[in-house]
């Protein structure tokens, strides 16, 4: 995407512009909510007044809702439009879930013996404000609530098995029981990482700001998701024949998913649930990274920003950039992917 957009004639520190964060950390920091403010008022100046539009990317999406509920003002002044790329609106339920108990793992295969392992992962993302942050929305109206179940192992007079499920609210506890003995070892020494309760509590207040953000009736929206790919909703730990005793040994066992339709990682009921009044909404087939690489997304960025491609050349860069442009017609054929459209009017 960043070569396609500089293919398109925008220059480093002039047109083209990112914004670097700590994904680990909350998306309502002073740090990153300055940050961006500074970010947002350089490229302006260095743009020679021109307002900016953004294209963000995943949870860059809430952090810049966080971003509005501080600054909307600033963000009225300075942004023409925001493209928002597979932002998880309402949450990545199975995803982020199972996350918190298990892990997560972003490369399979031989590659995987080169990066981060899941447990380590897991390790990382209990202490990680922005993963509670991601949880599924309790207050939004899913079509049907995601749910967390474990098959669990009674003791009495009779063993019996049964299938406890918590919802979005009630799967607190469940945390609480699977995490109450996770430790990590470091340097000979066990630190406990139990569920915490204080990043939960911020996490809830984030939650409470992102519900009520509003968007500058001077800034254009565009929402783009991914869809046909199986995205985890529910999560199930155990089974019928194989039964869970102690609910601390779910943080050890293979989740089984139950899925919806999304992007792979965030189901697109939660990437579509924007709350503002678009312009456009796109669905387009790609996985949740996929879609930074995509010829249809690219196709409609050069549509909304106006822009047209000039060079096949590579360049390299890690920065994300603003342009400027007026809108240009670019054809966007059916052929291209399976997409559909979801206007303002619908």
């Amino acid at each position: 995407m960043i070569d396609m957009l500089i293919e398109c004639g925008y220059e480093k520190g002039t047109t083209l512009f990112g914004y670097g964060y700590d994904f680990r950390q909350s998306n309502r920091i002073d740090k990153a909510m300055d940050g961006l403010k500074l970010k947002l008022e350089s490229a302006y100046k260095a743009s020679g007044g021109k307002k900016i539009n953004i294209i963000s990317h995943s949870m860059g999406g809430l952090l810049l809702q966080c971003f509005l509920s501080q600054y909307n003002d600033v963000f009225a002044n300075y942004v023409n439009k925001w493209i928002c790329i597979a932002c998880p609106f309402q949450g990545a339920p199975g995803t982020i879930n199972d996350s918190l108990l298990t892990g997560l793992q972003f490369v399979y295969g031989f590659e995987s013996f080169f990066f981060v392992s899941r447990w380590t992962m897991h390790q990382l993302l209990v202490e990680c404000p922005s993963m509670y942050e991601m949880l599924p929305n309790p207050g939004f109206k899913w079509k049907r609530q995601p749910v967390m179940q474990v098959w669990r192992k009674t003791s009495g007079d009779e063993e019996m098995v049964k299938l406890d499920s918590y919802d979005s609210t009630e799967c607190i506890a469940l945390f609480e029981a699977a995490l109450r003995n996770n430790e990590l070892n470091y340097n000979g020494k066990s630190v406990a990482l139990p569920f915490n309760f204080s990043v939960y509590k911020w996490a809830a207040e984030t939650r409470r700001i992102l519900d009520n953000v509003r968007l500058p009736k001077s800034v254009s929206f565009y929402n783009i998701y991914g869809i046909s790919f199986d995205t985890p909703y529910d999560v199930c730990y155990g089974s019928e024949t194989s039964p869970i005793d102690d609910l601390s040994k779910v943080c050890h066992t293979t989740p089984q998913y139950t899925y919806v339709d999304g992007d792979g990682t965030v189901p697109a009921e939660s990437t579509m649930a924007d709350g503002f009044e678009a312009v456009d909404r796109v669905g387009v087939k790609a996985t949740h990274r996929g879609l930074l690489c995509d010829k249809t997304v690219f196709r409609l960025l050069k549509q909304w920003l106006g822009v047209n491609q000039k060079s096949k050349h590579s360049m390299a860069t890690s920065k994300v950039m603003d342009v400027f442009s007026e809108p240009a017609s670019v054809q966007i054929t059916a052929k291209d992917a399976l997409m559909y459209r979801k206007s303002a009017e619908d």
